[in-house]
């Protein structure tokens, strides 16, 4: 009988095991998949409250809260801009959203966005950027799945001390770029550029290592355009701005392979072509108003160049696009088609087709 008793007993305890064990695993199963979200910019940039932030709102509700984002904003993952596409590479961050030309020289075919007089509207350019890249590009953006792409809504130049209006205004004058195409463009109208990221604007043009900037109005807020800069030079209303750059959401291909096919699915739907061309409607095209209006508020000045100015800007760069074809013939590619293939589907998005 004793006997007996030790053997229930045992068994008991067994039970409560195997039952405790369950519902860890149970509780294990529930725990949703976070999604490390890495960037650039502060929290309250446009990107992240326009973009980034809304796109995580909506994976957690198709998901049924399965699937969540932590966002890390202002590099709090470590390293610097130019490291973010390799970092969502390398799995240090699950999803970044970047510019990859920030690595000079390792996106040749894709840089072809970047150069002078491409694209009016961010949509419109966005989906051609995406169409572009899985047709002739994706080869350069290996280990990482994109979710979305996007241009900006085309840079412009901004001044605190100096009022140029003319080619010859901008001569020997000290001015930010972007990217390296950013930068041969600047030097082609006869500035010279000083190449950096944007969290690094404020401080160069509060301290006058820079006499201006070129960046688009959606950066407004995250470098408080309006108290830095008092003057802004733009091109004439309608006309392909001087340069643009191009941006990437991305996801590990690792992680994205590791997912279930069900949050995959939810990935995918808020993937692609219409993710690339939302990106540039509302992160761009429909901000330049109020960022623009803020800029008024402040008392700041604007001054559009006339036509014919433009059309000396146009000619004074053309050798910059040449340079950019030399660089994809020298790797064995055709650069002219792909620059007429570029510029044709950014036409055809524009108009609808």
């Amino acid at each position: 009988m004793k006997q007996h008793s030790k053997t229930f007993r045992a068994g008991r305890v067994l039970a409560a095991l195997a039952l405790g064990l369950t519902a860890a695993a149970g509780a294990r199963a529930a725990d949703p998949v976070v999604l490390k979200v890495a960037h650039f910019l502060p929290a309250t940039s446009s990107a992240q409250i326009n973009l980034i932030q809304p796109w995580c709102d909506r994976i957690a509700q198709e998901s049924g809260q399965r699937m969540v984002c932590q966002i890390y904003p202002a590099m709090q993952l470590g390293g610097t801009p130019a490291q973010l596409f390799d970092q969502a590479q390398d799995g240090v961050a699950d999803i970044v959203w970047t510019v990859p030309t920030y690595a000079a020289g390792r996106f040749v075919k894709s840089e072809v966005f970047e150069l002078p007089w491409i694209a009016v509207k961010a949509e419109a350019g966005s989906q051609a950027l995406w169409e572009y890249v899985h047709k002739f590009a994706l080869d350069e953006f290996k280990g990482v799945h994109p979710i979305f792409m996007h241009l900006h809504d085309g840079a412009l130049f901004h001044f605190s001390g100096k009022h140029p209006r003319t080619l010859e205004d901008l001569k020997g004058l000290k001015i930010r770029a972007a990217t390296r195409f950013n930068a041969r463009t600047i030097e082609a109208l006869g500035a010279v550029p000083v190449q950096m990221p944007l969290p690094a604007v404020p401080d160069a043009l509060s301290k006058g290592v820079v006499d201006g900037v070129t960046v688009p109005w959606e950066s407004a807020p995250a470098i408080k355009l309006a108290e830095i800069a008092s003057y802004h030079f733009d091109v004439p209303e309608g006309a392909p701005r001087l340069s643009n750059t191009i941006f990437l959401f991305g996801m590990n291909q690792a992680r994205y392979d590791s997912l279930p096919p069900e949050l995959k699915k939810v990935i995918d739907d808020n993937s692609g072509l219409k993710a690339s061309a939302w990106a540039g409607r509302v992160g761009f095209d429909e901000v330049i108003p109020k960022f623009k209006a803020q800029a008024k508020a402040a008392g700041n000045q604007f001054y559009d160049m006339p036509d014919a100015e433009y059309r000396r800007f146009v000619e004074a760069t053309r050798g910059v696009s040449q340079e950019w074809i030399a660089a994809v013939d020298a790797r064995g590619g055709k650069g002219a088609e792909l620059l007429a293939v570029a510029r044709n589907m950014v036409k055809s998005h524009a108009s609808g087709r």
